[in-house]
């Protein structure tokens, strides 16, 4: 009977299964694994029904491995980048795929990969020539996504001055797979944008946002239909000891805490104003903290993707996890146990960059072209 299933209906079965049986089912003969890698096949597969995996990268001597968390069996995996030509850091996830920065320039030089297909390629140059520019991702999927980059310095001028902050917009398209000038911007964001913002970005409703990194923490937003930038303040912003944004059922999210009032969540609704919504249990938060008392001592970090929210420290220290249950209709607190042996190899604890991201084990048509 299994062998005789017709594709659609064996496809329809396959999206039951989380990425790693996937994997382990369309090794079982040709018929399942010219199912799984047809693209009706696939676009079967719901990233809702499974938790995203947790991926870590070291910020200190980055580019080697990627550490990576499968939620379904609790286990942790090491993944090599050797099939990567240069050291890089994350930057962004793009449904399965990864957006990087290389380290070896302090230009911006982006780059996307699937660390689980082991696929690779540059992105083209900027039009214009950026150190630390603020970078924010629009996905329709992993084919299919929008980078922008905004602000950043730019380099020493033609005519023997020195390097300037950039106030301009520009996207790259990957369906056109090229950078396009789109704007401009207040000099004042300009500035935010490369001292004070972070890489992180979340898009809702139209506007691409970013947070600063520093307190009093303001974000800002900018309309991709009208091309406008726009301010939010944040609740609580002059004392927050750590804030970054999170995308919730298609509304903009700020999760931040400090030592009296530990971690909240806000959500912003009509005329721009915030509600509490949430608290990250007592418990949670004060096994993350491990005594140290304050959110800013720990360097507390947040990572995010559309159904899931990751705080965390560093590679042993645990995660809490804040995540949509499908089944039950609501979103549920859960603790995730640190990384500190691969398969019997104990690990050293050291700081990473974290993300969020749903397996693609098809071979991508971004990289083939």
């Amino acid at each position: 009977m299994w062998s005789n299933l017709p594709f659609d209906l064996l496809a329809n079965i396959f999206s039951y299964l989380s990425p790693d049986s996937l994997a382990r089912a369309i090794s079982t003969c040709k018929s399942w694994h010219t199912c799984a890698n047809n693209s009706a096949s696939w676009a079967a597969l719901s990233p809702r029904n499974h938790p995203p995996w947790f991926i870590a990268l070291p910020t200190r001597n980055p580019g080697h491995f990627i550490y990576a968390h499968n939620p379904n069996d609790d286990s942790w995996h090491l993944l090599p980048l050797d099939f990567i030509p240069n050291p890089i850091r994350p930057t962004a996830a793009i449904g399965g795929l990864i957006l990087l920065r290389e380290t070896t320039t302090t230009v911006l030089q982006l780059a996307i990969c699937n660390p689980f297909t082991r696929q690779f390629r540059h992105l083209p140059k900027l039009n214009f020539t950026r150190t630390n520019p603020a970078v924010g991702v629009i996905e329709l999927n992993s084919a299919n996504f929008k980078v922008y980059v905004a602000g950043g310095m730019s380099g020493a001028s033609g005519t023997g001055g020195g390097a300037s902050y950039e106030p301009s917009l520009e996207v790259y398209d990957s369906v056109h797979k090229n950078w396009k000038t789109i704007g401009s911007m207040p000099m004042e964001f300009a500035v935010r944008l490369t001292v004070w913002t972070s890489n992180e970005s979340v898009y809702c409703d139209g506007v691409l946002y970013w947070i600063t990194s520093a307190r009093a923490y303001t974000i800002m937003g900018f309309e991709t239909g009208n091309k406008n930038w726009r301010e939010l303040s944040v609740p609580m912003a002059d004392r927050l000891e750590f804030a970054a944004l999170v995308p919730r059922n298609g509304k903009l999210n700020l999760v931040g805490g400090t030592s009296d009032a530990g971690a909240c969540i806000w959500e912003l609704g009509e005329s721009n104003n915030w509600r509490l919504i949430d608290r990250v249990p007592q418990e949670l938060g004060a096994k993350l903290l491990r005594g140290k008392g304050r959110w800013g001592s720990i360097n507390t970090r947040c990572v995010c993707i559309a159904g899931a929210m990751c705080l965390y420290r560093d590679l042993g220290s645990g995660m809490v996890v804040w995540r949509e249950c499908a089944e039950k209709g609501k979103w549920e607190w859960h603790w995730i146990e640190g990384c500190g042996t691969i398969k019997g190899m104990k690990l050293q604890n050291f700081p990473i960059k974290g993300l969020l991201l749903h397996p693609y084990l098809a071979s991508s048509s971004f990289f083939n072209e």
